[in-house]
């Protein structure tokens, strides 16, 4: 059921607490990363077969299979790829970090060695839908960053292929290499390498419970971007929009697939709040992905919270700390200067969530560099730093070595 709950009147846990996969799967993953780091492209073929339904003999996709994908896709959407991909290049082309150098008195030299990550592997869903903003997003910023190999990985449908809308907007992004590989194995895969599937450096990229674990059990072995929970999404209004199109961006969220999404609505009147509940079930009604949403629903997973005013909605937002937040308010760029903690904001009616593949945003430039202090000492300035070090050192009770020149 959807509540409608006033803010204050109920125990916190009823707003903000999130709900989480009942189903326990890390013996199963860890089972999958052992058998794929043992056997390797046998064990990722063998997955394949038993999760995906088909039977390969190869996992890279082709250069033939990406030219039947741009034939397949319609060109008008390849325009909009494009576009979107412009758009994200053009963003993040500012994000670019330099190393620099700071020279100082006395012989010292300090500075910031910026170093772009190697080897990047994505992982990009496919089981439900198919996600080819998820390639842009990742693998844009990854090629910016001067990342030397880019790599996806992705299930395919029980046909053998790979959706052609995910081949073409890779081809788009700039990516090396797809495999046909998903779930759990895939991770195993880019993690420690087989004959087929390079070791990476990196994994990034949303995936299910299962991939979701897999990242945390190789996470120290290889870095990862996150370990990401099921998607959420908050909206603030002030009753000033339509409440069919906050219904249908709280409904974009419920739909993504793990039936664990969380969608919250903060607003400031009882009645609109009645109002956005009832466009919300309407509207289920009517969608493809209808008994994904209604698992959503019976979970709570849909909130309407009704706050004083809109300071106060803020605050909830804050404590909540959502994933994507929508301001659907008046001066919604000076509402939007309370905002504390929150991942990807959308500020004014118009700036929605869904439209995010015709923007800009997609994963920082920083998660694909690493950045290392550098410094160096003369022998002059070593000896007088270590002097001042040691006085540190004693009133902080570290031992402190000794230097002779």
């Amino acid at each position: 059921m959807i509540k409608i709950l006033k803010y204050g009147q109920v125990p916190n846990s009823e707003i903000f607490s999130r709900v989480s996969p009942t189903v326990n799967v890390e013996a199963i993953v860890a089972d999958i990363i052992a058998d794929v780091r043992k056997n390797g492209d046998a064990a990722v073929l063998a997955y394949n077969r038993k999760f995906d339904g088909c039977d390969l003999t190869a996992l890279e996709v082709s250069e033939e299979e990406i030219q039947q994908a741009f034939e397949a896709v319609e060109p008008k959407f390849l325009e909009i790829l494009r576009s979107a991909a412009e758009n994200i290049r053009a963003f993040h082309s500012k994000q670019v970090r330099n190393s620099f150098v700071i020279s100082e008195k006395d012989g010292v030299i300090t500075g910031q060695k910026v170093t772009p990550i190697e080897n990047v592997g994505i992982y990009v869903p496919g089981g439900t839908a198919a996600y080819p903003s998820t390639v842009l997003m990742d693998a844009i910023p990854a090629k910016i960053a001067g990342c030397k190999e880019i790599c996806i990985v992705t299930p395919p449908s029980k046909d053998g292929k790979v959706n052609p809308v995910i081949l073409a907007a890779a081809k788009i992004a700039g990516v090396d290499r797809i495999f046909k590989v998903g779930g759990a194995q895939a991770v195993a895969a880019l993690a420690y390498g087989t004959k087929s599937v390079p070791m990476v450096d990196k994994i990034v990229g949303p995936g299910n419970a299962f991939v979701t674990a897999a990242k945390r059990q190789v996470y120290g072995y290889v870095a990862i971007d996150q370990v990401a929970g099921p998607s959420e999404i908050a909206v603030l209004t002030d009753g000033s929009v339509d409440p069919a199109w906050i219904a249908a961006d709280l409904l974009s969220q419920a739909e993504h697939g793990s039936g664990y999404e969380k969608s919250l609505c903060v607003c400031t009147d009882w009645a609109f709040a009645e109002s956005v509940k009832a466009e919300v079930l309407r509207q289920a009604k009517t969608l493809e992905r209808r008994e994904i949403v209604k698992r959503v629903i019976d979970r709570d997973g849909i909130l309407i919270v009704v706050a004083h005013d809109l300071k106060e909605g803020m605050d909830i937002v804050n404590r909540f700390a959502p994933e994507h937040f929508e301001i659907m308010t008046r001066d919604a760029l000076k509402v939007m200067r309370g905002v504390r903690s929150a991942g990807a904001v959308f500020a004014g009616s118009f700036s929605r969530y869904h439209a995010l593949l015709r923007g800009q945003i997609a994963l920082p430039l920083a998660k694909f560099c690493k950045s290392d202090f550098a410094a160096e000492f003369m022998a002059e300035a070593l000896l007088t730093w270590s002097m001042a070090g040691k006085s540190f050192d004693d009133i902080c009770g570290i031992v402190y070595l000794n230097f002779n020149f």
